[in-house]
């Protein structure tokens, strides 16, 4: 028997063709999110409609889609990334290389000089949330990327700026300034059913404007995808057909709202094979609603390891088999720590919410911030138990961590934090500012940073916080020459780039 010659490939959707091509330069786009958030997304959810469109209750005959592609088609977009990658000048060679070849070549291997910056293209889809050009799309369709082009329905085109990022959650936020947007709502995906109609709409293989239809066929799943550290997988499982470019794509109902967005196909081919994977909206709603609000998302933390119970797992344990998910350990000084959980319990419920699964349980977590107290039923021994649980953040702390300064981090393209007093007396350093991560925008544009960069001076002047960075760059004009260092490379390492006068 041949093992593995069949085996289902589990892929990211994104980015759907690359070829080699001119660069050309982005324009930074800004514009000022003071949304009242509570009130913008009680709009999303309470349109007036009902939930159950007519469409759904025709007796006899096919369902007809094409009142629902004609509300939606206008808001999803097609998304194309400009990559660039530029050989160094002095790149080492590998520390295995043989002697033979190591005499060759020298200790260096030396590059041409002035190589050229190879521009490669992505593609991928988006949906656009608000009236303000606000784009919903995965962090795998921008990452990396140096320059994003957003097309519309009608062909017009615009240069987009990164709002912010999630790879926990595999979300991205854009914006583009257009005017009569045609923007779509979300709804509750807890209420969205198992067999339900729902479009996919998307542009697969870079054929714009593409609708498919199927239903949901299965919900929470966990296809171990995300290799993000604490990343959350709890996706809407659907047969509406989604092919390599439909990443960042809506899933939307028979009302043309948002059930989810389309992230990942089961495949042995890379193409179509049946079963496709949509983040549900109850998170996307919550990361948009962290990015437009505080710059970064903000992840509640209960301080638990977890696996769904099964009966096998009942019988490994030796415990009697309850529906629900098995708490394998607690964290110390964690927020189950602190509320009473212990190893053993199997959580039944959360906000009285059945949960039955771990990525159930993970899904309903992370709708949640720092500082959130939920209720969590648990059943220990074949007695149930609630307790009152307050969300940390991964630092053990309940504080909300505001992005300041939100127009020039987003010029730069990149998250801070500012580096934790551990590793500075680690590296021997006063304090720093670390690049956590990167987005279309200067530093990816004009240098080679890389994520993991700790800043420590700007211009010869010494950084020890976010907020000392951005106000030396919020008063330079010309040239920046960046100071600082890797944890995994030795030496000072500096970069340079201009800002606009």
């Amino acid at each position: 028997m041949k093992k593995l010659k069949n085996s289902i490939k589990i892929l990211l959707i994104g980015l759907a063709t690359i070829s080699l091509a001119s660069c050309k330069d982005i324009n930074g786009l800004t514009e000022s999110n003071d949304i009242d958030l509570p009130q913008f997304y009680a709009e999303q959810r309470s349109s007036g409609q009902t939930y159950q469109n007519d469409i759904r209750e025709i007796q006899g005959g096919p369902v007809d889609f094409t009142e629902t592609a004609k509300k939606v088609l206008d808001a999803v977009v097609h998304i194309r990334s400009t990559q660039t990658t530029m050989s160094d000048n002095t790149d080492r060679l590998p520390p295995d290389l043989p002697d033979l070849f190591r005499d060759f070549f020298g200790d260096r291997f030396q590059m041409p000089e002035n190589m050229p910056r190879q521009p490669m293209y992505g593609s991928g889809s988006g949906v656009i949330i608000d009236k303000k050009g606000h784009i919903v799309t995965n962090n795998h369709v921008i990452q990396n990327a140096t320059e994003l082009e957003v097309t519309l329905h009608n062909n017009e085109t615009y240069k987009a700026t990164v709002i912010g990022a999630d790879p926990t959650t595999d979300l991205a936020l854009l914006q583009i300034k257009g005017k009569d947007l045609k923007a779509l709502s979300f709804v509750d995906s807890d209420k969205v059913e198992i067999g339900e109609w729902v479009l996919a709409v998307g542009n697969p293989y870079s054929l714009y404007s593409t609708v498919t239809a199927g239903i949901v066929s299965a919900k929470a799943r966990n296809i171990n995808i995300n290799p993000a550290k604490l990343a959350v997988e709890s996706f809407i499982q659907t047969d509406a057909a989604i092919n390599p470019g439909n990443s960042g794509g809506a899933l939307v109902d028979l009302d043309g709202n948002i059930v989810g967005i389309n992230t990942a196909i089961a495949s042995r081919t890379g193409s179509y094979t049946g079963y496709g994977f949509a983040i549900p909206s109850n998170i996307v709603t919550k990361v948009v609603a962290d990015l437009l609000k505080y710059g970064n998302v903000q992840r509640g933390i209960l301080g638990v390891t977890i696996a769904t119970m099964t009966g096998n797992l009942a019988k490994e344990k030796n415990v009697d088999f309850i529906k629900g998910v098995w708490v394998e350990s607690v964290n110390e000084d964690s927020a189950a720590e602190k509320a009473g959980i212990k190893a053993g319990d199997v959580v039944v419920k959360v906000e009285g919410i059945d949960v039955a699964t771990s990525p159930r349980l993970q899904e309903i977590i992370a709708r949640h911030r720092p500082g959130d107290k939920i209720s969590v039923v648990v059943n220990r021994k074949g007695k149930e138990r609630e307790y009152q649980v307050t969300l940390e953040n991964v630092k053990g702390s309940t504080d909300i961590t505001k992005k300041e300064n939100v127009e020039m981090l987003n010029y730069l393209g990149a998250d801070f934090e500012t580096l934790d007093r551990e590793t500075a007396k680690k590296l021997n350093l006063d304090g720093g500012v670390k690049v956590v991560n990167l987005y279309p925008g200067l530093l990816r544009q004009k240098t080679r940073i890389r994520p993991g960069y700790i800043i420590t001076h700007v211009d010869g002047k010494k950084v020890t916080n976010i907020k000392e960075l951005v106000a030396i760059l919020e008063n330079k004009k010309g040239g920046v020459m960046l100071e600082g260092v890797y944890e995994d490379i030795p030496g000072k390492q500096y970069y340079a780039f201009g800002l606009d006068s």
